[in-house]
């Protein structure tokens, strides 16, 4: 079954008071003084928050072994006290509990988790299973809070002076939003990517190039099939494949965006995943509903 199966699983919104929890599926966070200022950030939206407890925790390159990662996150799905689940950074190593977490206990009590890079296997994977929506970004970013707090929707408009939005082909398009991280959508192909039939994929890729090569992947595996449009974010290290990125999109016959302010960028936006979206190329905007209710 896909994530096409499920309509949006949405979540209470935020409310003044409210507890969140942090928790480190993934990489561990290496900035000293962190969780203080993880604190005062949050006590200053007028929420509580606190620790996972492997938050700190090391093995490898990960925050401690995947069954440690993945009880903390599930801990906070089981405690009724949590309202939303803020993730410390990506890194390495979401992808290895990211099937093991229990639907039963996201579809029980539906919470955000906020994160993005290789936290987008957790936001698909959920997606999948559930069709809980995801926040992509990181709780620094702008409209974190708005998209906790509020039910409007989260606007991003595209920079014409940016280099992705080279890639960008003409045309106005809605679907369910779906994507992140180009390494992460990759490595979910065959492996509990949800369907994009009627979804716009968003991707955004960090240094690594390889993204003709990932289209060409994803083609082959039938995972664009059906797909509706394709908004780009921040593509670090792609810019000699911009051509053929152009060319392999624009076979499909769909509209791209491209310049969006998302990715591994200092001033990126946040955006639900998993909610009807709207790109509008001659407006320069992707238009994605809220994932909270």
């Amino acid at each position: 079954m896909t994530g096409g199966a499920y309509g949006p699983l949405r979540w209470p919104r935020l409310r003044l008071g409210d507890r969140v929890r942090m928790v480190s599926p993934a990489s561990f966070p290496e900035e000293e003084g962190w969780r203080e200022w993880a604190a005062g950030e949050l006590a200053a939206w007028g929420l509580e928050v606190d620790f996972g407890r492997h938050a700190d925790d090391r093995f490898g390159y990960m925050a401690g072994r995947d069954d440690d990662r993945l009880a903390d996150l599930e801990d906070a799905f089981r405690d009724p006290g949590v309202r939303a689940i803020i993730t410390t950074r990506g890194g390495a190593g979401a992808y290895r509990i990211a099937p093991r977490v229990d639907p039963a206990l996201v579809r029980a009590d539906p919470k955000p988790i906020v994160g993005f890079s290789d936290i987008t296997y957790l936001h698909l994977a959920l997606l999948d299973t559930t069709g809980l929506v995801g926040v992509h970004g990181w709780m620094g970013a702008t409209g974190c809070r708005e998209l906790l707090f509020t039910a409007e929707p989260a606007v991003l408009r595209a920079d014409p002076g940016a280099p992705s939005a080279a890639v960008t082909i003409p045309g106005r398009a809605t679907g369910r939003l779906i994507g992140g991280n180009t390494n992460a959508v990759a490595g979910m192909i065959a492996a509990g990517l949800p369907s994009l039939s009627g979804a716009i994929l968003c991707l955004e890729a960090s240094h690594r190039p390889g993204f003709d090569q990932f289209l060409w992947q994803m083609a082959r595996s039938g995972s664009l099939d059906g797909l509706r449009g394709a908004a780009i974010g921040d593509l670090q290290g792609q810019e000699e494949a911009y051509g053929e990125i152009r060319t392999r999109l624009g076979a499909l016959g769909i509209p791209v965006l491209g310049g969006l302010p998302f990715g591994h960028i200092d001033d990126m936006i946040c955006m639900p995943l998993g909610t009807p979206a709207t790109i509008d190329t001659e407006a320069g905007t992707l238009t994605v509903e809220s994932g909270a209710r």
